[in-house]
């Protein structure tokens, strides 16, 4: 992957976690008090920057076979995820994404909540609204600069491109006092996830063994060939959806029901706490999608098996993925 290509991947994906947290930390700040908000959001940076500097060194470190696998199948996975849901955003079955709306609910949600005052800080809803944003939407993008900066040898171009998108978008948002309403991310998630899924194939046939036909070239291949797939099964599925005489929309095809507000920093313990960092994990790699999950570590096994019996099987998760989502899509908008 070039500079340039490592760049503008990182640079999007990370606007679009940018964007949501940015949402997140305006709505604490204009309904109930921003000097709590910008210390719940400089706890969650300082919290996500022990995070970074505690398990960067155990990936880079990694061999580049086993790299590349863990690597792939992450990014295989988280892609797939959000290939799927903008396919279904994009087909009719599941509500865009309006920051505008979300926005207007977190202020509605912020002005209801009680007050109270706890460890000096004056708003504690504030502090854990903004704590909880930042460092949620903040694991996404550390995931995706380590992963993609690690396994190109280019993490400081990574971060510098992580860095500008956030710097963008938070400015933007701060500047305006609203959600970045008029960022098409709908769009962004969907070009993402492409990429993601993309990269995810390329990398995850390479850790198990398998050679691709062209080298790097041959991502040029894969990316059209993802976006055609997802463009074919938006096509089936908005037929499939006109003739529906219910016209459903599935509006249950969520992620998992996201952590509380305040569930994170709330006085249950650190029990409560590690379940709660555990779930997010769950949600953000396997989602609601355990037998996506299943299908994609089965395909890279099975690479590995066919790579060492003698066979190239580079073709095998593009395949395992062309299978996997209208599997995936047909199964969750059944009537």
């Amino acid at each position: 992957m070039s500079g340039l290509a490592l760049f503008l991947s990182v640079f999007f994906a990370c606007a679009v976690e940018a964007v949501e947290a940015t949402t997140i930390v305006l709505a604490a700040g204009t309904a109930r008090d921003w000097k709590s908000a910008l210390l719940g959001t400089s706890a969650g940076l300082g919290l996500l920057a022990v995070i970074i500097v505690s398990i960067g060194p155990s990936i880079s470190n990694l061999p580049i076979n086993s790299l590349r696998l863990f690597v792939g199948t992450l990014l295989l996975v988280f892609g797939l995820q959000w290939v799927r849901k903008a396919i279904l955003r994009s087909s009719g079955y599941k509500e865009l994404h309006d920051e505008e709306e979300i926005f207007q609910e977190e202020i509605a949600l912020a002005r209801k909540a009680k007050e109270g005052k706890r460890f000096g800080v004056a708003d504690w809803y504030a502090f854990t609204l903004s704590f909880k944003g930042v460092l949620l939407e903040g694991l996404e993008v550390a995931f995706i600069v380590l992963t993609f900066g690690t396994i190109q040898h280019q993490v400081t171009l990574a971060s510098l491109a992580a860095l500008l998108a956030v710097l963008i978008v938070a400015a933007s948002g701060f500047a305006l006092r609203k959600p970045l309403a008029q960022v098409p991310e709908n769009t962004m998630k969907f070009a993402v996830g492409i990429m993601l899924t993309s990269f995810g194939i390329f990398w995850g046939a390479e850790g198990a063994g398998a050679i691709w036909p062209h080298t790097d070239a041959s991502l040029l291949a894969i990316i059209p060939f993802i976006s055609l797939t997802s463009f074919i099964l938006v096509q089936i599925l908005k037929s499939k959806k006109a003739k529906s005489p219910a016209n459903i929309n599935v509006s249950t095809i969520s992620e998992l029901d996201e952590l509380d507000a305040e569930s994170i920093l709330e006085d249950h313990g650190f029990i409560k706490i590690a379940k709660d960092f555990a779930f997010f994990w769950y949600d953000f790699l396997i989602g609601d999608d355990l037998v996506g999950f299943a299908i994609v570590v089965v395909a890279m096994e099975a690479t590995n098996i066919l790579v060492h019996g003698g066979n190239n099987a580079w073709w095998l998760l593009p395949a395992a993925v062309v299978a996997l989502l209208p599997i995936n899509l047909f199964r969750v908008t059944r009537e």
